[in-house]
């Protein structure tokens, strides 16, 4: 498949290999919606500057955890188990698990992503898996409302892609008629620029009274001409005082005053302020406070339900990728010639589910029992 984000020269495993392609600095036609726009490298220096949004995002992405592909044919369910793992992703990696991770990161960030099944050179297999970069993707409005044209540009010029069969296309949370998906970060950049200036604040003022200084002020008495003498042996001596790697005492003899500059002013309590602005970006991103170091009170039963409520974003987050699993699973199937009829089996998320469930059903089949015990004593 040749597409305008690869080189010229492809690899032995697959049809085609891709590159990063290049920037593109432009204003698309009516029609077009970009992917990479202020917004999204806004975003970008979010995750880098506050190292809490970029953990939230990196459990999220652990969290949603493993899966097996069953088709009911144990010779096939074996090799595509071993086609899931040792598939090619990009220069460095392999297993189908390392491109859903770069691709569900990419959605959480900007809200859309893409990637691309590369085929064999003899089209009978998948040969590798492709994430491009978002800002040579571009999403174009179909005929209809319900087709989205997937584009890609090299040089300043975005075509439809010519196998978009072999493409896949995820958006995040889109609004009505709409193929732009929205943000997980959306919302933070306000809350976030109150935390880093808070932050900048604090560096600076530890700046300061961390490393002390002192005004020293030298009142003259009745020395006469010798004031201007006095003052500069008081200055000599009070810097060698100071001098790093010794301790010594300063003595002076008149009207000297010394204060630390900056003593007077007492440094504002941020506990506060910093953990409403932690509250608002952790309820937006779904994660329980003490999943990312933050020591909170919570309770025990606080803790259960804040973990079930991320249970159900973690299983949100899975429906988004099972489309893409499906997609990839069925066109190995079917090129081998078999059904693409497959039933994809996620793992339990954690063992407390496992405990939660097994009681529920043991509380179900007791009443049960006596449900049937009571009919049987009225009979």
């Amino acid at each position: 498949m040749l597409v305008p984000w690869k080189k010229k020269k492809p690899r032995e495993a697959a049809a085609a290999a891709p590159t990063t392609g290049a920037e593109r600095e432009a204003v698309f036609g009516m029609g077009y919606l970009p992917l990479k726009t202020g917004e999204t490298k806004l975003y970008e220096a979010l995750r880098e500057s506050i190292p809490l949004i970029d953990a939230a995002i990196s459990k999220i992405i652990r969290l949603v955890g493993s899966f097996r592909v069953e088709t009911g044919r144990g010779e096939t369910d074996r090799e595509l188990e071993r086609f899931l793992k040792t598939v090619p992703v990009g220069p460095l990696h392999q297993g189908v698990a390392f491109f859903l991770w770069g691709y569900l990161d990419t959605l959480l960030t900007y809200g859309n992503a893409v990637g691309e099944i590369l085929p064999t050179r003899d089209m009978r297999g998948i040969g590798a898996l492709f994430l491009p970069p978002i800002e040579n993707v571009q999403l174009k409005r179909g005929e209809n409302p319900m087709e989205t044209v997937i584009c890609v540009g090299r040089g300043g010029s975005f075509q439809p892609v010519p196998y978009p069969e072999l493409v896949v296309c995820s958006a995040l949370n889109p609004p009505d008629s709409c193929s732009k998906g929205v943000s997980l970060l959306k919302g933070l950049p306000f809350v976030s620029q109150i935390l880093l200036t808070i932050f900048q604040c604090m560096g600076n003022n530890f700046e300061r009274a961390g490393n002390l200084r002192y005004a020293v002020t030298y009142r003259p008495g009745g020395e006469g001409g010798r004031s201007r003498e006095r003052a500069q042996m008081i200055a000599r001596e009070w810097a060698q005082a100071m001098s790093p790697g010794k301790v010594r005492d300063f003595v002076a003899v008149g009207d000297v005053e010394i204060k630390a500059i900056g003593a007077d002013g007492p440094i504002l309590d941020t506990q506060v302020p910093v953990r409403l602005i932690l509250e608002q970006i952790v309820a937006k991103l779904g994660i329980p406070p003490f999943m990312l170091g933050l020591s909170w009170s919570s309770t025990e039963r606080m803790s259960k339900q804040q973990s079930d409520i991320l249970t159900s974003e973690l299983e949100a987050y899975r429906t988004l990728l099972e489309p893409v699993i499906r997609r990839i699973c069925g066109l190995w199937l079917r090129q081998r010639g078999e059904s693409g009829e497959h039933e994809i089996c996620w793992d339990t998320i954690n063992l407390q589910d496992e405990v939660d469930e097994a009681q529920a059903m043991l509380y179900r089949e007791q009443a049960a029992y006596y449900r049937a015990r009571a009919a049987a004593v009225k009979q």
